[in-house]
């Protein structure tokens, strides 16, 4: 069976995990710490704060910019659904614009275009780790005093050139930017997210939210000579990363550089082998775009249908998964407000599928993906 992907972790990953759990620290602690400096300092973010997933790291960011009942929070319908939940979570409402048809990435025009009084934030999505369009929609926010959050879940490692030159997906551009450590991103650990930051008080709000509120964390009350009596300031969470994550995290984090180069090869690669098929459409990077390439999207002739080719792709032992969610399908949001269509979005959707993508895969994995694809839509 070729997967969807696949995690890179051996030795490593093993041995930094049984030396947490030996230590006897293995809630959040001192390996969460150096995790989130050494993220940080590959970014080049000022601050980076660990929690424990995505979702909850899009929920710090809105919450720590006091967004609630009444506001609007203007985002691409076509992304996972915790984008989405993330905004109703707060109690405020998510606004759905459509998309680029070449990046799947969020369209500044529309972004624009939606825009009311009652805007707080923009969510952009770096979908499938393609960086979106950062200098547009920053010059957007800018000027019109609305919050940029990047929900970058998919785009560690991935690099952007702004002002003359590249910088990774987290160094601040916008107010914040959200990371994803799930199996099925390019670095794991196993479950776990990352908020990086410019701004010193928006770090101090997500480290005292994702713990209960609490005055002093515990890595301080345990530490100190004298009792330590805390307060709880706040209606909190309890978002923590453990150690034993952040243990596994540096090691991935050690990789990445390594990790992307290999998936960027495996990429180029998958375009030389599907590039003269009829009627399918490859990804786009634009030229001032580096993309981790977390997934590998291609769009299917107008000709096939997307469930009988994953089917026939499966029954050979090559798994694909169909295009990109639009949030606006699914019924908690079936009534929601877009201030335009999002045809884009649900073709994205209905044609598109993605093929298996990950650093341990061989020539021959490759091979035989694009043999499959091809004597299907061949026919």
């Amino acid at each position: 069976m070729i997967p969807i992907a696949l995690p890179l972790l051996g030795d490593d990953e093993a041995e930094a995990a049984r030396e947490a759990v030996l230590s006897g620290w293995v809630s959040q602690g001192p390996q969460v710490a150096a995790f989130e400096r050494d993220f940080a300092a590959l970014v080049g973010a000022p601050y980076a704060c660990a929690v424990s997933n995505c979702t909850t790291a899009l929920h710090l960011a809105l919450a720590a910019l006091d967004i609630g009942p009444g506001d609007e929070v203007i985002t691409a319908s076509h992304s996972f659904i915790a984008t989405a939940n993330c905004v109703r979570y707060c109690g405020a409402t998510p606004i759905f614009v459509d998309i680029d048809p070449d990046t799947y990435n969020i369209d500044p025009n529309r972004v624009a275009e939606a825009i009311t009084s009652r805007t707080r934030a923009i969510i952009v999505v770096h979908q499938m780790g393609m960086p979106c369009d950062l200098a547009a929609l920053v010059t957007i926010a800018d000027r019109h005093g609305i919050a940029l959050i990047e929900d970058a879940a998919c785009a560690a490692g991935s690099q952007i050139r702004m002002n003359g030159g590249w910088d990774r997906i987290g160094k601040p551009h916008g107010r914040i930017a959200c990371f994803s450590f799930h199996p099925r991103k390019v670095i794991t650990t196993g479950e776990g997210g990352m908020l990086t930051t410019s701004d010193p008080e928006l770090d101090r709000k997500f480290r005292l939210l994702r713990q209960h509120g609490m005055s002093v964390p515990d890595t301080v009350r345990h530490g100190s000579p004298q009792v330590i009596f805390e307060d709880y300031l706040a209606v909190g969470f309890n978002y923590r990363m453990t150690d034993i994550q952040a243990a596994v995290g540096r090691k991935q984090l050690a990789k990445l550089p390594d990790i992307v180069g290999r998936r960027r090869a495996i990429a180029s690669r998958y375009a030389e082998l599907l590039g003269n098929i009829e009627g399918l459409s490859l990804p786009f990077e634009p030229e001032w775009a580096r993309s981790n390439w977390q997934s590998y999207c291609v769009r299917l002739p107008s000709r096939a249908d997307q469930r009988t080719v994953m089917q026939k792709m499966l029954d050979q032992g090559i798994a694909t998964r169909r295009g990109i969610m639009c949030s606006h399908r699914e019924p908690p949001y079936a009534d929601g407000k877009h201030r335009h269509d999002l045809r884009r979005s649900e073709l994205a959707q209905d044609q598109s599928i993605l093929l298996p993508i990950y650093a341990q895969m061989t020539e021959g994995d490759q091979v035989r993906v694009a043999t499959s694809l091809r004597a299907y839509l061949g026919r």
